[in-house]
């Protein structure tokens, strides 16, 4: 399944990687950082690694081409979080380097199947080896010790629901398969071959791309209703997502919030969320703070979802979002995932010394206990932090907990005016395609959005704007394959890769 085959008219030669061809890898690797927010040029995804793959099917030998591979997606991981560069300090380049590694097989096997000539036949075979290749890296940096699934290459369809709706068979990993899929078809049908080895790349290409409409068309939203006298009775919810903005001191928030909410008693919202570190003050130990966010919640008529950034009684600090309805707290969920570097240091004896001039956290957050699921009058809300949006497993999580409605909390104060901002945002998408649910953001500082069950946008609040965005979230939800089987993309690409490096075995004792 996998051979190689040196290119037509260039010798293969053996030695250490040649430096333009590292240095160009590392062009190569930034031209997809564009298809992400904020510039959001989706399309371009789609075709933004043929580039590298070039590069790498150039490569003098396939130790080569996986060093090239390396350098390539150490830049694009560097560039898709450049604003990291604050809080990890000299760390970002060693994070890239090290989450850039994973891609060495990836490398590898693309010089293994694309030097040469493409037949139809080893063009098929790299459709299906490459994006596995890709995907396996894709989920294996997906770690929270490693940052998280931070710029999959799914994500950047959010605003594409036709396009993003194959997340809903196979989560946002099927997505990136696809898109991998294309750019390898394209950059065969590129390298050459027949006439009719190119027709092959761009059918296979074509079909890939429309995988995504066809999920959207299968899928059937169930409709869903509550308590008469509410908005939930017609089957939606009238959801406040409140942005304060970028507001240092912790009571400063607070007050800030709670005025903007006081204002919204005449559009009779039924839950109102405000963001992460939105309360700076312990609400177990602070009964007045208490007692006034009850007060309020029973002036506008509406439960509050607030998060808690503040140390406990028993000494440690969590991010908490605790629901607060007109006779007190409702429940409340702790953080489980923490940001490495923002909220913990890793390592922290040993890395110390290097993020001490940084903005890393000066004490690590505590971890909470695990998903949980929070409940009002006739909702049943999954709450996630900042972070843990990434994160597809645990929003899947709470769909099996039986959540209605995701609603995400951030922060983001830390990458003011930066391209996390609306990353963060946009991914809220992702997640309501592959849980079928609606979800909504609020950004502390921006952006905060709204999506519904099907990704389609509802609402947007940039991170420039301050006040609240009000609309009604339809509880229409989708059973999707990806919330019953979970990741079956990765574990079938495992299997993929490992039936071809057990055909190149077969084959290299076969000939030797």
């Amino acid at each position: 399944m996998i051979r190689s085959t040196p290119p037509v008219g260039r010798p293969v030669a053996a030695g250490r990687p040649r430096p333009a061809g590292l240095l160009a890898a590392v062009v190569a690797g930034v031209v997809p950082v564009p298809a992400f927010p904020a510039p959001a040029l989706w399309w371009l995804a789609w075709i933004a690694v043929v580039p590298l793959l070039l590069v790498v099917r150039a490569a003098a030998t396939p130790g080569d081409g996986a060093a090239r591979a390396w350098c390539g997606m150490t830049a694009y991981i560097v560039a898709t979080q450049y604003w990291l560069a604050p809080s990890a300090g000299p760390g970002l380049i060693g994070m890239g380097l090290l989450l850039g590694a994973l891609w060495l097989p990836w490398g590898w096997v693309t010089h293994r199947l694309l030097a040469g000539r493409v037949t139809g036949r080893r063009m098929l075979t790299a459709v299906l080896l490459l994006p596995s290749a890709w995907v396996l890296a894709e989920a294996a940096r997906s770690g929270q010790s490693l940052g998280g699934p931070w710029a999959l290459l799914g994500t950047s369809q959010w605003n594409q629901p036709a396009l993003l709706a194959s997340a809903a068979w196979g989560g946002v990993w099927l997505t990136s398969f696809l898109i991998m899929a294309v750019n390898v078809a394209v950059a065969a049908a590129l390298i050459g071959g027949s006439g009719r080895d190119r027709t092959v790349a761009l059918t296979v290409a074509a079909a890939c791309v429309a995988i995504g409409p066809a999920a959207a068309c299968t899928s059937r939203p169930a409709g869903s209703s509550g308590p008469a006298g509410s908005s939930l009775e017609a089957g939606a919810v009238r959801v406040a997502l409140v942005q304060p903005g970028d507001i240092v001191v912790a009571e400063d928030r607070t007050v800030a919030a709670e005025a903007i909410t006081a204002s919204l008693g005449a559009q009779r919202p039924d839950l109102v969320v405000w963001g992460e570190s939105s309360v700076g003050r312990d609400l177990a130990g602070d009964p007045e703070t208490t007692a006034r966010l009850t007060g309020l919640s029973r002036r506008i008529g509406a439960d509050l979802l607030v998060n808690v950034d503040a140390r406990a009684p028993s000494g440690g600090i969590h991010k908490t979002a605790v629901l607060i309805g007109p006779d007190g707290m409702l429940g409340s969920y702790q953080k489980v995932r923490l940001v490495p570097f923002g909220e913990t240091v890793p390592l922290r004896p040993v890395l110390e010394p290097i993020t001490r001039h940084t903005k890393a956290a000066v004490e690590d957050r505590r971890h909470g206990a695990g998903p949980a699921v929070l409940h009002t009058d006739g909702l049943t809300i999954g709450p996630l932090i900042s972070f843990e949006t990434t994160f597809p497993d645990l929003t899947r999580r709470q769909v099996l907990l039986g959540a209605d409605l995701l609603a995400y909390q951030s922060s983001t104060s830390t990458f003011q005016g930066s391209w996390a901002q609306p990353q963060l945002a946009g991914m809220v998408a992702v997640r309501a395609v592959e849980s079928g649910r609606p979800a909504v953001h609020a950004a502390l500082s921006g952006v905060s959005s709204a999506f519904d069950a099907r990704g389609r946008r509802l609402g947007w609040l940039p991170a420039t704007e301050r006040g609240a965005l009000v609309l009604d979230v339809p509880l229409d939800s989708v059973e999707t394959g990806y919330s019953r089987l979970g990741d079956w993309v990765p574990a079938l690409a495992a299997v993929l890769l490992a039936a071809g490096a057990f055909r190149l075995t077969v084959r290299r004792a076969r000939d030797g």
